[in-house]
């Protein structure tokens, strides 16, 4: 298994690597679960040369207390990695190897994807996504990379820094992983408690509510109906949740987007640990 720190390390192995094979590139912030192994096979079906980012990236944590009890465990994500093919690569930097003794984002124009839903909640989240997924492209430019599509706003972003700078990328979002319960797997998954497990099947079962009733309820009987299932749960709060079309991300309205895919977003807030979800409501006719 090959574990890199040093961006000098990684130039010189990078160099040496052959451009007519393909590599891949999963970036991940660790705390490894099932939902980026399954990013990870994907990738080794794919490519000839897979390489996974550890990274905690500071600048994409508007609140320093949830940068800090960010899961970490890094021994463990490397035994995982390790366990699912030997010849993986791991690019494991430092906040210095990655940003110096200047921590600070980007600003991008992202025509106003990164105002809506999380970058409403976590103001300049996205340029610190933005900012750190152009360092990794501009250092390995992979010909593939690999995100879930449970954080599909951050897969429109980084299309969007793929379209600006990196022609050659090909993005491949691969599907939301859930536990039993249908929770979509997440680092922050771990944070919670036994109590709130028990009942953390709600924030699924509102998405599959929706789907399943997406023509019988107005989006704002539907938010009614959603809220008060999920907060008569002690600890839960509802933060948001909203139709929107998948392509644009605009506010999704019956009659003006008939033609347009609508996904539903949702955050639920258990015990102060913020959980997303999505779920694609229809198809485009």
């Amino acid at each position: 298994m090959t574990v890199i720190k040093k961006l000098d390390d990684l130039d010189i192995i990078l160099s040496k690597f052959q451009r007519k094979k393909i590599l891949g590139l999963v970036p991940t912030m660790g705390s490894i679960h099932r939902g980026h192994i399954s990013l990870i096979k994907t990738a080794l079906k794919v490519s000839d040369e897979v390489w996974v980012s550890i990274f905690v990236n500071p600048t994409q944590f508007n609140d320093v207390n949830d940068y800090k009890k960010y899961p970490k465990d890094v021994q463990k994500d490397i035994n995982q990695i390790e366990s699912l093919a030997p010849n993986i690569k791991i690019f494991l930097p430092s906040v210095y190897e990655m940003y110096g003794s200047n921590i600070d984002k980007i600003s991008f124009n992202f025509d106003g994807i990164d105002k809506v839903l999380e970058g409403l909640k976590r103001p300049g989240h996205f340029d610190g996504v933005g900012t750190i997924v152009k360092k990794l492209f501009e250092i390995f430019n992979p010909n593939f990379v690999f995100f879930g599509e449970k954080d599909f706003q951050q897969t429109i972003i980084v299309q969007k820094i793929i379209d600006a700078y990196f022609k050659n990328i090909k993005m491949i979002i691969c599907p939301t992983i859930r536990a039993e319960n249908g929770l979509a797997l997440s680092s922050r998954n771990s944070l919670l408690s036994k109590k709130a497990n028990k009942n953390i099947s709600i924030i699924y079962d509102s998405l599959l509510f929706a789907k399943q009733n997406f023509y019988k309820f107005s989006v704002k009987e539907m938010g009614k109906i959603i809220k008060v299932n999920i907060e008569k749960n002690p600890g839960f709060f509802l933060e948001y949740f909203e139709l929107r079309c998948s392509k644009t991300l605009k506010t999704y309205k019956r009659g003006n987007n008939q033609n347009s895919q609508c996904r539903a977003f949702i955050c639920v807030t258990v015990d102060g640990v913020r959980l997303i979800d999505n779920l694609l409501l229809n198809h485009e006719n």
